[in-house]
């Protein structure tokens, strides 16, 4: 019985488009009390395998986080699959916003921990009591409100690309640092201001609002499904679209165009652009951002060091890595020195403080 990947992804992408079939992206999260995530990782495999769905699932025993791919003529068998499962019964599908057929090449399902790095200690405050879940309408509203603190709850690579009018944008590498740094730099605010927050599906306010709700926050607000959710609704409804930029998804697409506003720049360059990329050496496989110019000037490297090494041989590059692991630059992802206009730090709520 098969229960694991058994093609690269060169031989996915052949297979795929051999098939000539369109694939929907989505994605999906749910809360709940799984008592063997194993068996339900097996049991989830075997089947979805069988639908030819791709992705990176993580289940724990706190619930499931998923983001795949799937044939689209497989989409109605996949969502009764889904709803014959008590907890996923009638679950909210975050559909992409733009579709790609390779935005995932292998199937990945792994029992982890958590679904969502946070570093907290689920028992020590009540993860049910979220904050009050907020449409497009009513979030456009809440955001314009002089009396709201609006905060991204995503990383620096992925606000720099593109995020919310006017929102604080967190210089954090991982979510579980964002959290601590929010509640001391609003922690005066407790009860006078609206803490409203957002992500790209919704999954990290669903924690972080019962969170800072257990700190003494008074008035907490999520955006319910987050910002592909928002968009959807933006385009259904006609609704004014607040964001700006792209919404970074961590797939092979790396991002969604959400507005045609351009708002980062070429790490190494600094002309505007807003596509990430990672660095061709891998012994570095750096995330930055990387304007058409330079990536055809460094071959898609990061560096004239990685230029170098990437021009060598396959034997020689493997050699240079043996025992070496992965640079640390990979975990700073577009912060590494040796890029010229990397996004700069600052206190996250300079402005908001002065106001």
């Amino acid at each position: 019985m098969q229960l694991y990947n058994k093609l690269s992804a060169k031989e996915r992408a052949e297979l795929i488009e051999k098939a000539g079939k369109d694939r929907l992206t989505l994605s999906f999260y749910a809360y709940a009390q799984i008592g063997n995530p194993q068996q339900l990782r097996d049991n989830l495999f075997i089947k979805w395998d069988s639908l030819d769905v791709l992705g990176r699932i993580y289940i724990a025993h706190e619930g499931i986080n998923a983001q795949l791919s799937l044939p689209a003529d497989n989409f109605e068998a996949f969502k009764t699959h889904l709803d014959s499962i008590d907890f996923l019964n009638g679950i909210r599908l975050n559909i992409a916003i733009e579709q790609d057929n390779m935005s995932f090449l292998k199937l990945k399902v792994k029992v982890r921990d958590k679904i969502v790095a946070d570093g907290l200690n689920d028992d020590s405050f009540d993860v049910t009591n979220k904050g009050i879940h907020l449409s497009a309408k009513d979030f456009n509203e809440m955001l314009s409100n002089p009396n709201t603190v609006c905060v991204d709850m995503r990383n620096h690579y992925e606000s720099e690309i593109g995020h919310f009018d006017g929102a604080v944008t967190p210089d954090v590498d991982t979510f579980r640092e964002s959290l601590d740094i929010i509640e001391a730099d609003l922690r005066e605010h407790k009860e006078d201001k609206n803490l409203l927050m957002y992500c790209t599906g919704g999954i990290r306010c669903e924690k972080a609002s019962a969170y800072y709700k257990h700190k003494g926050f008074k008035n907490v607000y999520q955006l319910e499904g987050g910002i592909i959710e928002y968009t959807r609704q933006v385009n259904a409804e006609g609704i004014e679209n607040k964001f700006i930029g792209k919404n970074f998804v961590f797939d092979d697409r790396r991002a969604e165009k959400i507005s045609d506003d351009v708002i980062a720049k070429c790490h190494q360059c600094g002309s505007p652009f807003d596509v990430h990329t990672n660095c061709a050496n891998d012994a570095c496989h750096l995330l930055f951002i990387q304007c058409d110019s330079c990536k055809e000037e460094m071959n898609n490297c990061c560096s004239t060091t990685c230029q170098e090494i990437h021009a060598l041989p396959f034997e020689e590059q493997k050699a240079l890595r043996k025992g070496q692991g992965n640079s640390n630059d990979i975990f700073k992802k577009g912060r590494a020195d040796h890029l010229p206009y990397k996004k700069d730090l600052r206190n996250i709520f300079e402005t908001f403080k002065k106001e």
